[in-house]
């Protein structure tokens, strides 16, 4: 399979900067060798999304900050990911902040459309990012970007690259939550999403919702984008993101995970986002990054 490697350099959607070098670390962390190692062939898109420096920009609206870049650079995205879904090659997003996720969510439904199929989407990942600028309290657009692809927020978001919304959030899965805000919470249980929290982890055991979330896809899905943010690791893991939270996924876990995402044939497009090198120790967040893209691309122990 051709896989593109499509580097998104963008932290506006965040507080906490230097996601924007996230990207040039899980490259320095060999993903292109390691999956060139899987009998894959790479094409890198690293000089296609060029942005300004987020000191040089306006914030403005401070319920959905840096609006205008995000939604120029998830545009562009969004085109590129629809044109490689296309082709039958497999677009690899490298974040940049979760924000991002506007764009690539909007150009694999695009390409899901024309081929009448249904979206699914795995997220992973420590929050919901399920707030609207009138829920969020940072304004922050990571916190608020699949609450947009799924219909719900600014308008200005929500009709990225094309009018109207992207997924429809009942096919919309939650793994490792650990931290909403309370009006996001309301907005994602009105919407009918489903989620595995942390505890619903420590109740059933990992391999249990691992079988729950395949299950899952098999009636909901016939294409999924698997959307994963470092952050839903435990720190001692992925100390390199923007928000680390202690009591999440063990790196075992989340390998197990990506094995079985890449089993079941679905998996069309995939990012992961919020690799933060000025946090990270001897780039491990980096190379974990690396390994678990590995094993949602074919790679397995035995």
């Amino acid at each position: 399979m051709n896989i593109h490697l499509l580097e998104m350099p963008l932290d506006f959607g965040a507080s906490r900067h230097g996601s924007d070098m996230g990207p040039s670390a899980i490259r320095l962390a060999g993903i292109k060798e390691r999956l060139e190692g899987l009998g894959h062939t790479i094409s890198n898109h690293s000089d296609i999304f060029t942005v300004s420096p987020q000191e040089y920009e306006q914030a403005g609206n401070p319920k959905a900050k840096y609006l205008k870049p995000i939604k120029n650079a998830c545009e562009k995205l969004a085109a590129e990911v629809e044109k490689i879904c296309t082709e039958q090659e497999f677009p690899l997003i490298l974040g940049g902040d979760h924000s991002i996720a506007l764009g690539s969510i909007a150009g694999v439904s695009a390409y899901a459309k024309n081929q009448k199929k249904k979206l699914g989407v795995l997220y992973v990942d420590a929050h919901g990012d399920f707030n609207t600028p009138e829920s969020s309290p940072t304004g922050n657009i990571h916190g608020e970007c699949l609450a947009a692809s799924a219909g719900i927020g600014l308008p200005d978001l929500t009709n990225l690259y094309f009018e109207g919304r992207k997924v429809d959030p009942q096919n919309i899965c939650f793994v490792g939550v650990r931290d909403l805000d309370p009006g996001e919470k309301l907005i994602m249980k009105e919407a009918g999403v489903k989620v595995f929290t942390m505890s619903d982890i420590e109740r059933q055991g990992f391999p249990a919702i691992v079988k729950q979330i395949t299950l899952f896809f098999k009636t909901h899905a016939d294409i999924i984008h698997v959307s994963f943010d470092m952050d839903v690791l435990d720190p001692m893991f992925a100390p390199g993101t923007g928000i680390p939270l202690p009591g999440g996924l063990t790196n075992r876990e989340a390998l197990l995970l990506m094995e079985e995402m890449g089993a079941t044939g679905k998996v069309k497009s995939a990012e992961i986002v919020e690799v933060n090198p000025i946090l990270d120790v001897r780039n491990q967040t980096a190379a974990l990054a690396v390994s678990l893209a590995a094993r949602l691309l074919g790679e397995t122990l035995y």
